[in-house]
Formats: structure tokens, sequence, C-alpha cells
């Protein structure tokens, strides 16, 4: 089969009790912080400063919840200056988790509780196993579709193109709930770093919101708020 592509796109999750935290429906919910531009965009320093917070953290999480994964986490920032802001948590040759940064989203970020949240949810995303798992439903959607598309007697052009749906369908499938997942681990991390969640997801609430579309990568900016929320109020 081919489709290098999909799988490519599966190792970059884009910007989680064992796995996720499911608090009660009646828990009482923390409320967020006043919704401000709180304090400056920040630096690589007050990156730095957050890292040194947050990864023996999310690295003892990692221990302690998936005891056999390699939890030595890397940490790095892209060099170009153009790029949009965006974090991502990966996986180098040798399967080592490595979480990345761009440089624009220090200046989108207002506070040293937000660059934590997104540390701490992209640590998360590895914690969860969300790269296999996804990369496991990529391949099975593939199959199907190639099924699928021998079935309906397409020629090998149609073929590969149902492929390449059945494994994007796949590769999706379960994307907005890994964000959740990780969401919500994310802030459990964050807390046992010293940090605020409440404080840090309202980053949520300066960037688009993707809505709950079909197929999407990631759920509406409410359900992620609330998800923060949830957990906080039971850590609590």
């Amino acid at each position: 089969m081919r489709f290098p592509a999909l799988l490519a796109a599966c190792l970059a999750l884009t910007a989680c009790e064992v796995s996720t935290v499911t608090p009660q429906n009646d828990a009482p919910l923390a409320p967020l912080p006043s919704v401000q531009r709180t304090g400056s965009p920040q630096s690589l320093a007050d990156f730095r400063a957050v890292v040194r917070r947050v990864e023996p953290i999310a690295e003892r999480s990692c221990r302690e919840l998936r005891p056999r994964l390699n939890c030595d986490f890397k940490i790095v920032v892209e060099d170009r200056d153009d790029l949009p802001p965006n974090a991502y948590q990966t996986l180098d040759k040798s399967g080592r988790p490595v979480i990345g940064f761009t440089k624009a989203l220090f200046r989108a970020m207002r506070n040293r509780d937000e660059l934590a949240f997104a540390l701490s949810h992209e640590a998360a995303h590895h914690i969860e196993g969300h790269i296999p798992q996804t990369q496991s439903s990529a391949t099975a959607g593939a199959i199907f579709g190639t099924i699928l598309g021998n079935l309906a007697g397409l020629d090998a052009a149609g073929v590969e193109a149902a492929q390449n749906i059945g494994g994007t369908i796949g590769a999706r499938r379960f994307s907005k709930n890994f964000e959740l997942e990780a969401d919500s681990l994310g802030a459990r991390i964050a807390l046992r770093a010293g940090y605020d969640p409440l404080r840090g997801v309202l980053y949520f609430q300066r960037s688009a919101d993707p809505g709950d579309q079909f197929l999407g990568t990631h759920p509406p900016n409410g359900d992620r708020v609330r998800t923060v929320q949830r957990t906080v109020a039971a850590a609590r």
C-alpha cells in the first residue's frame, strides 16, 4: 500500500486514573479567570523556564502511567521565523518522543501558564499513545478503502483514491477524542508542575474555533475549556 504522506501526517499530532480523567457530570466546575490579555507575549527565556518545571513532571507521569514507554522527552524549538503558531508531538527514528514549538506560538501566548499547558498537552499525547493508535486506525481505514475499491471494480487510480480516503477517515476517526484526552491529562501534568491550567486554557478563547466539523482534527474550543474545568474540579 502507498500512503506514506498519510502516515507522516499521523506522526505529528497538532496544538489524557490511568488514561483519561472522567469526572462525574455533576462535579462543580472551577470558574475560569476573567478573560483578558494577561501579560506580554512570551519569550524563549519564558519557555525554557517552563520546560525546566514541566519536563521532569511529564516524564515522571509518563513512567507512572506507561512504565514500558520511552519517557525521555526531547523538546525543540523550530528555527524558522515564518512558521505559524503551532506545537506538535512526534517520534524520532529511535522512537524517542519529540515535542516541537514554533517561535510564533510564543508570541501568541500571554503567560507561562499557557506555555505550560501547551507543553503538558503535547506530552500527554505521547503518554496516551495517540500516534500508534492513529497509525493503526489509518492503516485499517486504508485497507478497508482498498477492499471497497476492488469490490466496486475501480481501476488502479480509483482503488488508490479509495485507499487514501479510507486512510484519512481512519486517521481522523478518534482525533477529537485524542485532543480532549490530551487536554485532560495535560491539565493534571500542568497542575503537578505548579501551573494553573485554567489560566493556561484561556489561549483557546483567543484562538480560532474549529467548531464541530465532520472529520475535523480538533474539537470545538468550548469542549476543550470544559474538559480542563472538569479535570481541575476533579483534581481539587
